[in-house]
């Protein structure tokens, strides 16, 4: 996985660290917006969430069905004690197998992670979540992007992310035109703290 994780950007391991950090770069209230307007959750809504970090996403969902994978034992360990019966939490890299016995989900999330994976890995996780989908279902994300005219702070803070693979938004549709041909993509700015993403919302074919 291409991304920093020494130095000052080691801090962001622990999972309190992690979340107060974004918390103060605004994250809560972004988080509560792309809930809304992106996940629109309800009750019985079977959710994926791939790389889901603390899972900091439950506080602000009730009543889904939510599974949520990670490579860090701290962040797995935080959801746990955090949320409990809310979610199912592994701690492993997510493999086609790890679905295979699980019902097609509604949602899948990738919220902040492509841009920390190389062109093959996305491609590949982009296409075991299209499999996890059921007909209908939404693959959903969210990641830094390069954009021209962009506030130059935001592209500085960006430069400086721990994921080392930031795309431009041709560079994110390119990852998704292989295994999707319903999605809609956007570039929206952020001006508290100034920042560029591009959101993905990824739809299987019925």
């Amino acid at each position: 996985m291409g991304q920093i994780t020494h130095g000052l950007r080691a801090a962001l391991s622990n999972p309190r660290v992690y979340s107060a950090f974004q918390n103060l770069l605004g994250a809560e209230a972004f988080r509560k917006e792309f809930i809304q307007n992106h996940i629109r959750p309800y009750s019985g809504m079977k959710i994926l969430d791939i790389g889901c970090g603390p899972a900091d996403v439950l506080n602000h969902m009730d009543g889904v069905e939510y599974w949520g994978f990670d490579t860090s034992e701290a962040y797995i360990a935080h959801a746990k004690t955090t949320f409990g019966p809310k979610g199912n939490f592994f701690c492993k890299e997510l493999r086609t197998s790890d679905f295979e016995d699980k019902p097609s989900f509604d949602v899948v999330l990738a919220m902040g992670l492509i841009h920390h994976l190389d062109d093959d890995t996305a491609r590949s996780l982009i296409a075991m979540a299209c499999k996890a989908l059921r007909p209908g279902g939404r693959l959903l994300t969210f990641d830094p992007c390069f954009e021209v005219g962009q506030s130059p702070l935001a592209h500085y803070l960006i430069r400086r992310d721990r994921g080392q693979n930031v795309r431009t938004k041709q560079g994110y549709e390119a990852l998704i035109r292989p295994s999707f041909s319903i999605y809609e993509i956007a570039v929206r700015h952020r001006r508290w703290v100034p920042y560029t993403h591009c959101f993905i919302e990824a739809t299987r074919a019925p």
